[in-house]
């Protein structure tokens, strides 16, 4: 049973407290508050010029990755709130305040879920287009999500994460480029499988007692759950089986050749690998130990498998969850000679509480100074074109299509609990109230990238998760392409201007997630939109493209987000909730126009 006891109620004072204990077992740290920033103090990094590595995801899955900051490890990890992603304004934070000043490079290590790929892809972009060399690494180890299901969105990231981390952080150390750091962390990746399973989801502080009923009734006594994601996404499968039984179905998740659905890697009998079992926070050392012994001594007997290195303990957890992960990395060369190689990175000494026998002694006894705290909040430039629109007629019909979003939140909070996680609704009144509030302020001026921009902004700071970041790429994007049209005297902006605009931010947001229309997202109002705006240059007909599109989501299967680990049944009865949403906000722009 998900137990509903915690020792916090309020979650967002257990992620703030728990970053706070971060800097207390490890005196080199410091804690950025604001932007919930886990970083090295800067005398303790013997090498500045030295290539920074970052890292980061919702809390929850302690000790990864606020744990893993210091040398050897991490430079800096940016979290969020419980199992939710950091905001592209906190990796950008991150990237521009909280690293050394003479670093010659970053790389980011981020797992494969949509809001963290989307929130730091935003945040890097921003920090490119200041000057900054970045490479990011994807982590996509889990084989729990067959490549049927997984589909576009691919694999998700497990613990084998922690492996990534370690390796690049060493090699940072140890002097390389960020393109060595990169390409060997995707060298890690390439040969990385994990599969984790688990006897009961987990209750988050401050959620109802309703929701451990459910997950008792769920997954009842006997089962155990194969292939659980560190969300609370369901598995594979629930099985009753013995530990034994258990072990053997992961192993052959993770390694057998002829399931041509999760042959992601071939490991072959003989072949130089790396062990690590991860707990995902509630299994007890006992039974972990338990299972770090089944596990062996079935890779000896099944795959003629001895792993160099066996590493166990938390790693990347989920809360309390009563379950451990498998991972298996095969050894591969880095192709950068001796001292080098993956075996010898992971061997490397890291001061990093997150991992085993970190911190010397020496640091323990070092006095550090204090650094008084910036915020460099509003440091935005002020952005200004030719380009001009009728203030009145942007408010007016800019209120229309917000007040008209407004009102179907409940509406697409209802969608949303059906297919995905519930928060659509909320979060896209959030943005709307934000907007609103800004237009009621009287500054909008007729200049047309800057109203645009401040609308950008305000998006990015009110509306968070996968639509959240979405939008805000879309949104920077088209003030990008609107500044592209500028001209050196006062000039209209046109529908057609809009149209290009629009086109232009469309593929742009395609550098950041492979939706198309018929993947049930708001792609499938967005696109019929903006092609029917281009052909047309009538708005009305465009928004009923736009509400044609979200209207066939109905029935259609989820090829990307978090509904496609939901399941059942519910993409017949409803749209999708985005897309919907979307169409809404355009129809009552249109009939404003």
């Amino acid at each position: 049973m998900a137990t509903a006891k915690h020792y916090f109620d309020d979650p967002n004072k257990a992620v703030l407290l728990g970053l706070r204990g971060v800097t207390l077992t490890n005196p080199s740290l410091l804690f950025d508050e604001k932007n919930k920033i886990i970083y090295r103090h800067p005398s303790s990094i013997a090498s500045p010029k030295n290539v920074s590595v970052i890292c980061g995801g919702g809390s929850g899955h302690e000790p990864g990755f606020s744990a893993f900051v210091g040398q050897g490890a991490l430079t800096a990890c940016v979290a969020g709130t419980i199992f939710a992603s950091p905001s592209a304004q906190q990796v950008q934070a991150c990237l521009s305040q909280r690293l050394p000043a003479e670093t010659e490079g970053v790389v980011v290590v981020v797992t494969n879920y949509t809001g963290d790929v989307l929130n730091f892809g935003m945040g890097i972009e921003k920090a490119r287009a200041m000057g900054k060399k970045i490479e990011m690494v994807v982590v996509a180890d889990d084989v729990g999500v067959g490549k049927a299901k997984g589909g576009k969105v691919g694999r998700r990231g497990l613990s084998g994460t922690a492996l990534v981390v370690k390796i690049c952080g060493a090699l940072a150390e140890a002097g390389a480029s960020a393109n060595d750091c990169a390409k060997v962390g995707r060298l890690v990746v390439d040969n990385l499988v994990s599969v984790g399973a688990s006897l009961s989801r987990v209750h988050v502080p401050g959620k109802s007692l309703e929701e451990a009923k459910y997950e008792e009734e769920r997954l009842g006594p006997g089962l155990v759950e194969i292939g659980m994601g560190i969300h609370n996404e369901p598995g594979c499968e629930k099985v009753k089986t013995d530990l034994p039984g258990l072990v053997k179905i992961m192993l052959a998740q993770l390694l057998d050749q002829n399931d041509k659905d999760r042959a992601y890697v071939k490991i072959e009998k003989g072949d130089d690998t790396v062990l690590l079992i991860n707990n995902f926070g509630g299994t007890s050392n006992l039974e972990l130990s338990g299972a770090v012994t089944e596990i062996v001594n079935q890779l000896d007997r099944y795959y003629g498998l001895h792993p160099r290195r066996i590493i166990s303990g938390t790693f990347f957890g989920s809360l309390n969850g009563p379950g451990f992960i498998i991972s298996v990395l095969k050894l591969a060369d880095t192709g950068l000679g001796s001292g080098r190689s993956i075996l010898e990175l992971l061997d490397a000494p890291a001061e990093a509480t997150g991992w085993s026998a970190s911190v010397r002694p020496e640091t323990w006894e070092r006095k550090y100074g204090q650094i008084e705290p910036t915020d460099e909040e509003g440091r935005n430039d002020q952005v200004s074109s030719n380009l001009k629109l009728d203030p009145s007629m942007l408010k007016s019909s800019l209120r229309s299509g917000l007040d008209k979003l407004i009102s179907c939140e409940a509406e697409v909070t209802r969608y949303d609990s059906i297919v995905g996680d519930g928060d659509c609704g909320v979060g896209l009144k959030r943005g709307a109230e934000g907007i609103i509030r800004y237009l009621e302020e009287d500054d909008v001026t007729a200049d047309a990238l800057s109203s645009l921009s401040a609308i950008a902004n305000i998006v990015e700071s009110t509306m968070d998760g996968t639509s959240g970041a979405l939008y805000a790429i879309f949104l920077n994007a088209l003030a990008a392409n609107i500044r592209k049209q500028d001209s050196a005297n006062p000039t209209d902006l046109t529908p057609s201007m809009w149209a290009n605009a629009l086109g232009e931010s469309l593929q742009a947001l395609g550098v950041y997630t492979p939706a198309l229309p018929g993947d049930r997202t708001l792609l499938d109002a967005l696109v019929p939109f903006v092609e029917t705006l281009k052909a047309t240059g009538n708005t009305k007909q465009a928004a009923e493209a736009a509400k044609r599109g979200a209207d066939n989501t109905k029935g259609m299967k989820a090829s990307l987000g978090r509904s496609v680990y939901v399941g059942g049944e519910g993409h017949k009865e409803v749209p999708d909730p985005g897309a919907y949403g979307l169409s809404q906000f355009l129809m009552g722009l249109a009939e404003a126009l």
